[in-house]
């Protein structure tokens, strides 16, 4: 980029921030007046009262600095164990934490109280996955005097709407490969197959177990933690009682019992609300991108962490709700310059998905391969790695998973939603004329028609390329995995497990969550403890699509725009009913490939909404 073009950009960025910073006010600093704690410490603050995301791509116009991201929330407290200044922590605990997470910042907690130091706790509610990281991870909890402690066991929701499609006259032709694949259960049953409801529940069942070891690990009695623990929702006044948690009371009485405990007045926000981050005015938010994008390239030694999360598809596409999704024209673009970056010395794919499209599967899967041959590529993955999410993880050096995880679904299903009986309830009609008078010409010509179902001879073409496809997902797993083929034949067939499972029959490499992922990493690249991580968007942000070089072609301008669309297209349904959104939303997976065109899926048969 010449010169003067970046000095353009730049100026442009700035005229945009000004305005916004007229606005703005900065943040006075804490009163430290009234204190009555000595000593040279701190207490450190962690706000995970907010949704902590995996991804820098915000709601706004820039993107989020990794340090408000769930990258940034594991790297400081990582390198807060090492701070002795930090005499006490104090977390102010939100919902929607996860098992995945529960599981890692209990361990990182851990870490942190070897020292001799305490950890206090706070929330307004819990659930299951907060009580595991409260109870385990926390020397105080505190529970607010009108909050909750809704810890109600494990059960999984199976959301089918066969029954809405029978309604409205929707019909569904759907093929399936694997056992536990079920045909597209969500679409095609009311109700959950045999098969389907026995692998869930052993499922179930087997991350049940985790969870109370992991609550009683905790607990100064195990077995009373794991009896109670599952008969909720309990009052906080009954929670207390039963020993759940400390106290109830509101967050300042916490904080207070915080500064005690650690023997020092001062705190400090390091991670959240009100942290350095959050202070900071849009001017440095301009700053910090034009910043990044000069340097790119520039050397620096580092590891990129690549988050994907979401439904895979070929060029991305919002989700019912708004989840914009795994791209497979973003990633492999990103994952390709990050493997031609020699500066960057290793790679972690922070992975979160229930699968998709087969063709971007196998293309990520692809370029996966491609860049472990130059570095490492370490896949972490999140809540999930399932069906299209497992070919993706599969390509990786090593793959790393919590306990509580969800690994697997090799198998596909496909077909399409025939709309034809839906619309002729409403006097619209069909009918198709092909160029060929050969017999079946027409239904071969109109397959993909959403008016009407297969004939029997072009249900058994596409049950052929399913077939075809089902196996190049078993033997690209073999081929990621060094198994041999029959080995995941024998673990496919479209069956899910937790990540210990997994483990056993060669999925993965490791129990752990990301700060192992990135340990690993450093330990496969040979890298020092202290090396630069960054976290690279797969997606492309609003202003990566728009800063353009200064030869850009009518096409570069064209497809700039269009990735603007695309970025706002994840804002489509704001007014959606949150709880219909809840609903519908895991179910654009399997629905967005099969609306672009595809025939075969390789995504969860179902949508599971833990509870």
């Amino acid at each position: 980029m010449k010169r003067t073009h970046r000095l353009a950009v730049a100026l442009s960025a700035l005229a945009i921030a000004l305005p916004l910073l007229a606005a703005c006010r900065g943040r006075p600093r804490p009163s430290e007046e009234g204190e009555t704690l000595s000593g040279d410490g701190y207490v450190a603050i962690v706000n995970l009262r907010d949704p902590i995301p995996e991804e820098t791509l915000g709601s706004g116009l820039f993107p989020l600095p990794a340090s408000r991201t769930y990258v940034g929330l594991v790297e400081r407290l990582k390198r807060l164990h090492g701070d002795r200044r930090a005499s006490g922590l104090f977390l102010k605990l939100g919902p929607g934490i996860g098992f995945h997470r529960a599981e890692e910042l209990v361990k990182l907690l851990g870490k942190f109280k070897e020292g001799k130091r305490t950890v206090t706790c706070h929330a307004h509610g819990l659930d299951n996955a907060g009580a595991w990281l409260a109870m385990s991870g926390c020397d105080e909890v505190w529970l607010s005097a009108a909050g909750d402690f809704e810890t109600v066991g494990i059960g999984a929701e199976l959301a089918y709407v066969k029954g809405a499609f029978d309604k409205l006259g929707v019909e569904t032709d759907m093929l399936s490969m694997g056992r536990f694949k079920s045909g597209a259960e969500a679409l095609t049953r009311t109700e959950p197959s045999p098969e389907s409801r026995q692998n869930l529940a052993e499922t179930l069942a087997h991350l049940r177990t985790i969870w109370l070891a992991g609550i009683a690990a905790g607990r100064p009695d195990p077995d009373a933690a794991k009896a109670e623990v599952e008969d909720g929702p309990w009052t906080p006044e009954r929670a207390r009682d039963l020993g759940l948690v400390s106290q109830v009371g509101f967050e300042d009485e916490a904080l207070a019992s915080a500064h005690r405990q650690s023997g020092v007045g001062r705190e400090e926000t390091i991670f959240g609300g009100g942290s350095r981050e959050e202070s900071e005015s849009p001017l440095a938010e301009v700053v910090r991108l034009l910043a990044s994008a000069g340097d790119k390239g520039s050397g620096r030694r580092r590891i990129a962490v690549v988050p994907a999360v979401g439904g895979i598809t070929m060029e991305g596409s919002a989700g019912l709700g708004g989840d914009s999704g795994i791209a497979a024209s973003a990633l492999t673009r990103t994952i390709r310059r990050l493997r031609e970056d020699a500066s960057v010395r290793a790679i972690v794919l922070r992975l979160d998905s229930p699968g998709g499209s087969p063709l971007a599967s196998d293309l990520i899967w692809r370029e996966m391969m491609l860049t472990r041959q130059e570095k490492p590529i370490i896949v972490s993955i999140g809540s999930m790695a399932a069906s299209g999410g497992y070919y993706i993880a599969s390509a990786g050096t090593k793959v790393v998973a919590p306990a509580a995880a969800i690994v697997g679904s090799i198998g596909v299903f496909g077909g399409k939603i025939v709309l034809g009986g839906a619309l002729e309830r409403y006097g619209v009609t069909h009918h198709g004329v092909a160029a060929s008078s050969a017999p079946g010409a027409e239904a071969r010509a109109l397959y993909m028609s959403p008016m009407r179902t297969w004939d029997e001879p072009t249900r058994e073409r596409v049950r052929a390329s399913m077939q075809r496809i089902y196996d190049l997902f078993v033997a690209r797993v073999a081929e990621g995995r060094d198994l041999e083929q029959a080995a995941v034949y024998a673990t496919a067939e479209g069956a899910i497990f937790l990540a210990p499972t997994g483990k056993d029959r060669g999925l993965i490499d490791a129990i752990g969550g990301l700060s192992d992922a990135l340990d690993l990493a450093r330990q496969e690249a040979k890298l020092e403890a202290d090396i630069p991580i960054v976290v690279e968007g797969a997606a492309e942000s609003l202003m990566e699509a728009l800063l353009l070089g200064p030869d850009s072609a009518a096409g570069d301008v064209e497809a700039a725009w269009l990735a603007f669309q695309r970025h706002q297209a994840g804002r489509l349904l704001p007014g959606l009913d949150p709880t219909l959104a809840q609903v519908l939303a895991p179910f654009s997976a399997a629905v967005l490939p099969l609306a672009s065109g595809e025939t075969v899926v390789a995504a969860l048969p179902f949508t599971i909404t833990l509870h």
